[in-house]
């Protein structure tokens, strides 16, 4: 017997970690896993044969989150998740939440601008051409705004789990991928700004990222709350699982709860340390800034600021 239209078998077997972890692909995110990664090593060696440096760290933070995407969407988890409202619930955190951070500490972007060749002559555009372009126009400040990216990421629970369209993505392969890519470009663009590894049209200081981190939080801990808190199931599409899961539909809700509410908290605390080493590292590179200016001037401004307390003095006396 088919589910949803997926043309998936309903007779899984109880899930299991082991289980959930065998490898079963969907040929979309395996695909774009594989040109990710290409694409992000062909950038690494292009840098390099021309003599250029590029952070290791950066290439494994790259990699890590393509992996993690490839971990919900290329293993038999994808399968569960269709039959399992708490496994489908751990896709879509890792997707939405864990993944995006990752990806954007592996700097694509920076890294894109630096590998892609420039024009061949001046007055024409090339692939660095069309990319600063893109990143300058004014679609990109409309949706890395926080005006528009934190509505777009509290919707994103409750717009789309809260009202029919859930179902209705769920009753196809098309509308379940179109469902996770969404999932994915919804965290990146929710991040982008926030993480501010890569360059981008909306660069709040170190304060205001911490402020719209902690704007959209909570919602994902209020929707994991109203999950565990609810007497019957709220997904129709979930509202039935398969006889040979061996599970309840209202226990597998709450565990859906769960998992929403604790990924609330794991995001925070990833990006919060991350910041917290940006701005570490930034104020680290202004002191050098400004010993250099020091040295060269051989401290211009405190010398006169000594002065001026000298002159204080003097009319004191």
């Amino acid at each position: 017997m088919d589910h949803s239209g997926h043309g998936m078998t309903m007779d899984l077997p109880p899930f299991t970690l082991g289980r959930g972890l065998e490898l079963s692909p969907d040929p979309f995110f395996l695909i774009g896993c594989l040109l990710g990664l290409g694409l992000y090593g062909w950038g690494v060696l292009r840098l390099r044969r021309r003599g250029d440096s590029w952070p290791v760290s950066r290439t494994v933070l790259f990699t890590v989150g393509v992996l993690s995407v490839a971990l919900v969407m290329c293993t038999k988890l994808n399968d569960y998740g269709m039959v399992m409202f708490s496994v489908h619930m751990v896709q879509h955190m890792v997707i939405s939440m864990l993944s995006p951070i990752v990806l954007l500490l592996g700097a694509p972007v920076t890294l894109a601008l630096r590998a892609l060749p420039v024009a061949a002559r001046r007055g024409s555009k090339g692939p660095r051409e069309l990319l600063l372009a893109l990143l300058h126009s004014r679609y990109m400040r409309i949706v890395t705004h926080p005006v528009f990216t934190i509505p777009l990421f509290i919707a994103s629970l409750y717009a789309l789990y809260f009202t029919p369209l859930f179902d209705f993505l769920m009753g196809s392969k098309t509308g379940h991928v179109a469902m996770m890519v969404h999932f994915l470009a919804v965290g990146l663009v929710f991040f982008w700004p926030i993480m501010g590894v890569d360059p981008g049209p909306h660069r709040p200081g170190y304060v205001m990222r911490m402020l719209e981190l902690f704007a959209g939080m909570p919602f994902h801990a209020f929707f994991g709350i109203a999950l565990m808190m609810a007497t019957e199931p709220m997904i129709k599409a979930y509202e039935n699982p398969p006889a040979s899961l061996g599970i309840d539909a209202l226990a597998d809700q709450n565990a859906a709860g769960g998992i929403a509410w604790a990924f609330s908290e794991i995001p925070s605390v990833l990006v919060l340390v991350a910041l917290v080493f940006q701005w570490y590292r930034s104020e680290q590179r202004e002191a050098r800034r400004i010993d250099r200016a020091a040295d060269r001037d051989g401290d211009k401004d405190l010398a006169a600021y000594n002065a001026y307390l000298a002159s204080l003095q003097a009319r004191g006396q």
